[in-house]
């Protein structure tokens, strides 16, 4: 019998497409990204951690899900600049509050909805100002065949639409993933943002392939003005797509580390005006990238 519904596939995908993570049912996640910049000095390392309260509401199958979540980003940024850096533009902060609502609707699907706000800028004028919040909102439809004795195959298919205040489009964006068990040793996952192949070689150790999306925005307090050609960069965005390995140990069935390394597809780092089109790219050379930390999951 399932004893929590599978309200957790949209926690995360309340944030902008730059930092989307994964459709996930994780509770709370502690973690540490780096990766190095190719034919450069600059480097990026983050901080983040995570947590979601479900709240059962009325009858079984339905929850409340506030979130919070932090992020400390450090980007080492010293590559020269046709503009005044005035080395505050190297840190970044953001904070993130979410609710979440979830219910079953029939037929083994479920709603699943959630709105955001956050704050993300260098804070370089030492409190935050009204360009540093943003906003966000998603709706889903979850169908699961994930429970012991449903599937032989079990599967779950998420479709949604996402919408963010960061993503530069004044539309919703478009959200599917698809799992599906092939064996008890083999699953994989295909959509947006992630998609992997996993095996598992005992109920401690798990190795995938993974290919996914990540990234960051946050706004940049006090504008710079390009020397060459006279634009001004109001906020700072990063969008990257890798491809790499990921390995998994089970301290419990709830409590995981994990370890990804890969390289980056895709490396845009760059800085934009307030209408959210590039103004100074940064860097977009593909490099190594590594990401390691803790989860607590259903």
């Amino acid at each position: 019998m399932r004893t929590i519904p599978y309200f957790l596939f949209f926690a995360l995908l309340f944030i902008s497409a730059e930092n989307l993570q994964a459709q996930s049912t994780d509770l709370a996640r502690i973690e540490y990204t780096y990766f190095p910049q190719s034919d450069s000095d600059n480097s990026f390392r983050r901080f983040r951690t995570f947590v979601n309260f479900p709240i059962k509401i009325g009858g079984e199958d339905r929850y409340l899900v506030p979130g919070v979540e932090y992020e400390n980003i450090n980007f080492k940024f010293k590559d020269a600049t046709p503009f005044d850096k005035n080395g505050e533009l190297d840190r970044y902060q953001s904070f993130t509050l979410s609710l979440g609502y979830t219910f079953k609707t029939g037929n083994d699907w479920r709603f699943a909805a959630t709105v955001g706000g956050m704050l993300a800028s260098n804070f370089e004028e030492g409190k935050a100002i009204k360009d540093d919040f943003l906003y966000t909102g998603s709706a889903f439809m979850i169908k699961d065949k994930t429970g012991e004795g449903e599937a032989l195959k079990p599967w779950r298919l998420v479709l949604g639409l996402h919408y963010s205040t960061t993503s530069g489009y004044p539309f919703p964006l478009p959200v599917i993933n698809y799992y599906r068990e092939i064996s008890p040793k083999w699953s994989y996952s295909a959509g947006v943002p992630k998609s992997n192949l996993k095996y598992s070689f005992n109920e401690k150790h798990h190795l995938q392939a993974f290919a996914t999306l990540d990234g960051f925005y946050a706004n940049v307090q006090e504008n710079r003005t390009l020397s060459t050609t006279g634009q001004v960069a109001e906020n700072i965005s990063m969008t990257i797509v890798l491809a790499g390995l990921g390995y998994e140990y089970n301290f419990t069935k709830h409590l995981v580390y994990y370890l990804y390394a890969g390289h980056t597809l895709m490396n845009d780092i760059r800085l934009r005006d307030d209408n959210r089109d590039d103004v100074y790219i940064i860097n977009d050379t593909n490099t190594f990238y590594g990401r390691s930390g803790l989860k607590f999951k259903i």
